[in-house]
């Protein structure tokens, strides 16, 4: 039995398919079963579980054999930092006395230490957290997801336009969420020898001008983009209901992708789903 956590989302779900795919057993991890229907209807067994229970989580851990391991995003309206350093705690404890043979992690490019930069701390204390416990670990650095656009829709598709921080030619790593699924059950089904960090990336990489085109050419009408100045990006997260706090960190962490300040793989994973053939599928 394979245990997947954010079962419900892009890459969770994308793992999660393709071990179900495969004919393994699967047991997603969600906090309201519910809204899982689809996924037990394809013979997946649904967990409700609080994260923030270590107990709960752990029993469930303890019904499998390797697991993939994904810290929920926290509520922007709240101090993200302390929310999602919780129940990363929650996540490296539950795996105490959890019987599990081998974990795969979601991380993401330029997880590094420090304070207030949103997941690239929180999520650099979730690898520090596996490599001090003495379960096998697979750790995944993601780079960014092509799903992050997905907000934009709308707007692209009402005004002709999509926000953004980044500037017009500025290509980073991006990702689809199925290729990092790909990978991951990839990796918990591997030898148990199969571990250490994996770096994630599509076919190449992308500007925010490269994003309007590819809206562009999904809804067939022009899209243009609407940059933020650097000085502005917290009182831009905090239009969109950011708490302070949350704001203070997401405009670190996108300082530190505007600025290339952390460290880019020689060899990376290269997954095959194209920026261009992401957004058909949301536009269409």
């Amino acid at each position: 039995m394979y245990i997947i956590m954010g079962g419900t989302g892009h890459v969770g779900g994308a793992a999660a398919s393709f071990l179900l795919d495969r004919g393994e057993q699967v047991t997603i991890i969600t906090r309201n079963a519910s809204r899982a229907g689809a996924w037990a209807r394809r013979g997946a067994v649904l967990a409700e579980v609080d994260v923030h229970d270590v107990t709960a989580l752990r029993r469930v851990f303890q019904t499998g054999k390797r697991a993939f391991l994904l810290n929920p995003p926290a509520d922007p309206a709240t101090d993200t930092d302390v929310e999602e350093r919780a129940t990363v705690a929650s996540i490296v404890a539950a795996l105490d006395g959890s019987g599990l043979e081998k974990v795969v992690a979601e991380s993401t490019y330029g997880a590094q230490p420090g304070e207030r930069c949103g997941d690239l701390n929180v999520l650099y204390e979730l690898e520090e957290g596996l490599l001090a416990q003495p379960i096998p670990a697979a750790i995944i650095r993601a780079a960014y997801y092509f799903s992050n656009w997905d907000a934009m829709l709308e707007l692209a598709r009402s005004d002709g336009k999509i926000a953004t921080m980044y500037p017009p030619h500025l290509k980073i790593p991006m990702v689809a969420p199925i290729d990092l699924g790909k990978v991951a059950g990839e990796l918990l089904m591997a030898p148990l020898e199969e571990i250490g960090t994996h770096y994630v990336e599509g076919p190449e990489p992308y500007s925010s001008a490269d994003v309007a085109q590819a809206f562009a050419d999904a809804l067939g009408r022009e899209v243009s983009l609407s940059i933020a100045p650097r000085e502005s990006w917290v009182d831009e997260f905090k239009k969109l209901g950011f708490s302070d706090p949350a704001a203070q960190s997401y405009a670190r962490m996108t300082g530190v992708t505007f600025d290339g300040d952390y460290d880019m793989p020689q060899n990376p994973i290269r997954g095959s789903v194209r920026l261009q053939d992401f957004m058909r599928e949301p536009a269409g």
